[in-house]
């Protein structure tokens, strides 16, 4: 992921929270605002009223009357701003964005000894015998195979040391780490997991998917997470994301999250996805949560993962890797259990936010919604996280199933030149095939996968638009583009007519923009930035000299 530099103009929730009465009406005139229907059209408006519930009031069409404001209410002049929308991030990683932004990021290491001379300094800032811990670390970008637990103990040779790979699917270690949990030439891969070795058997020092449960560093303190929550909801709010869906909320993150809601510091609407039925058991048991802290925080869904990823080579493959003849990747879940695990989540009313990216999960995963369909219809509209690669026979069910295609644009450029490497020219037909699902009627929903890639969702609308010059055929036009981030999101997380328009009874939340996306070249769109983002009418981040609402 990238790491963006968070400003005075960023400050925390907790102070943003204040920047208007919660009782306060606000009138955003002169604006241009932009809002998607829901088969992904756009709507032009002149005029926003917030109410003082937090919702809109009325939209104005251009050439329309003012409404008439009350003593009390604010009006603010947007001098010609685009106002769209807040956007919704689909899939990402609440807790793992905040820990990453506040911890060692090898993202912008372009060589193994970039991120060795990382690794060294952040080394350098912690106590003695402290793990040092971070990721964000790609192996692909640095043109090698995988790094070793002898590269790393070059730069930390006296502590253990363990770093995530980008896509949190693979774990780089080093020879005190392996001391430490035990594992040597004789240790079993654990099922669903992988430890790499050499030619001689022995651990090279990278872990995939289960395996890395083996290494276990010291989880971070409640003070770290309270200001790892801290910094994640400020970024958002920078960036425009006014909603967002967590993916593996557990128990401890759930509580945070209360205790954040309980002391009004919840700048972003979050729809929480448990990781897994045990922490659905320890947290809600009989059913999703209600809308709880003026409909900012609610438990939906369950999270399960089927395979691995590309990156690592855990994603399951029908066909063996091109680059690794005769492995197939992981399968995490055994039939009987997926299915047992699925019909007990939508028993009791959880959605399914189930991983899958190999083009044999996908297929596997799309047989278990078809059998458990007659029990449980298409009302919890179950969702297939990243959908990565697909043959494309199985891309007509996703809409006779009524199942979501809950995708990431910006994988997409960042995969190119793996996704080449994995697999035969011929296997890629189906590959981050937004348009194809778009155009046989799924459901598409996007997001960022943060921190395994930025949150910045202008840099999805490019990729989602443009795709880098990568498989075009597949790009899709920007107004599907913005509605996969705003409308059917929001639709994605059971969340229409709440969240992702800019409607009547929907919650005041919007962004303004110095520039309209549809008057800049495709190529710009990731040079778009956000000036202000309100959630439920209030102002929670402004960027620079932004206009101050006036009273009347």
């Amino acid at each position: 992921m990238r790491t963006f530099a968070l400003g005075p103009a960023a400050a925390l929730p907790a102070a943003l929270l204040l920047a208007l009465p919660a009782a306060a009406r606000t009138l955003i005139v002169n604006a241009n605002i932009l809002t998607p229907d829901g088969d992904g059209r756009i709507e032009r408006y002149a005029m926003l009223l917030a109410g003082d519930d937090g919702r809109i009031e009325a939209l104005v069409p251009r050439g329309g009357r003012e409404p008439p404001l009350k003593p009390g209410d604010f009006r603010l002049d947007a001098r010609g701003a685009t106002l769209l929308p807040g956007f919704i991030d689909a899939h990402l990683h609440l807790m793992g964005l905040g820990l990453r932004l506040n911890a060692l990021d090898l993202a912008p290491a372009r060589s193994l000894e970039d991120a060795l001379e990382g690794v060294r300094r952040h080394a350098g800032t912690l106590p003695a015998g402290a793990w040092v811990t971070g990721g964000g670390w790609n192996q692909v970008r640095w043109g090698t195979g995988f790094p070793t637990a002898a590269d790393l103990d070059r730069a930390v040779p006296d502590r253990p040391a363990a770093l995530e790979r980008t896509d949190g699917h693979a774990l780089w270690v080093n020879g005190a780490a392996l001391r430490a949990a035990g594992i040597g030439r004789a240790t079993k891969d654990p099922p669903g997991g992988r430890i790499l070795r050499d030619a001689a058997g022995n651990p090279t020092g990278i872990l995939v998917d289960a395996a890395m449960d083996l290494v276990r560093p010291p989880p971070p303190g409640a003070l770290e997470r309270d200001k790892a929550l801290a910094t994640a909801l400020a970024h958002l709010a920078a960036h425009g994301i006014t909603s967002v869906h967590d993916m593996g909320t557990t128990p401890a993150d759930w509580n945070l999250y209360r205790a954040f809601g309980d002391s009004g510091r919840l700048s972003v609407r979050i729809t929480g996805y448990a990781a897994g039925m045990d922490a659905v058991d320890q947290i809600a048991p009989l059913g999703p949560t209600p809308w709880l802290y003026d409909g900012r925080l609610r438990l939906q869904g369950v999270k399960l993962y089927l395979d691995g990823a590309l990156g690592s080579r855990g994603a399951w493959l029908k066909a063996p890797y091109a680059d690794e003849p005769g492995h197939r990747g992981l399968r995490l879940l055994d039939p009987a259990k997926l299915r047992n695990l699925m019909s007990r989540a939508n028993f009791v009313g959880y959605q399914l936010a189930v991983h899958a990216i190999g083009d044999a999960a996908n297929a596997e995963l799309l047989d278990a919604y078809a059998e458990i369909a007659p029990a449980y219809g298409p009302r919890l509209r179950n969702r297939i996280e990243h959908a990565q690669l697909l043959d494309p026979a199985d891309i007509p069910r996703f809409r006779a199933l009524g199942v979501t295609a809950s995708m990431q644009p910006v994988h997409a450029p960042s995969d190119r030149t793996m996704a080449e490497a994995r697999l035969d020219p011929g296997r890629l037909a189906g590959a981050y095939a937004w348009k194809s699902l778009l155009a046989a009627g799924a459901l598409l929903a996007f997001g960022s996968d943060a921190p395994v890639e930025p949150v910045n969702p202008f840099l999805g609308l490019h990729a989602a638009t443009t795709r880098a010059g990568w498989r075009t055929e597949e790009a899709l036009p920007l107004e599907a583009a913005l509605a996969g981030f705003t409308v059917w999101a929001a639709r994605a997380g059971l969340a229409e007519g709440r969240a992702g328009q800019l409607v009547p009874g929907a919650f005041a939340d919007f962004v303004l923009l110095d520039a309209d996306p549809f008057r800049v070249p495709l190529d710009q769109l990731k040079d778009l930035s956000v000036r202000e983002t309100w959630v439920g009418g209030v102002r929670v981040f402004q960027r620079g000299a932004a206009v101050t609402p006036s009273p009347q």
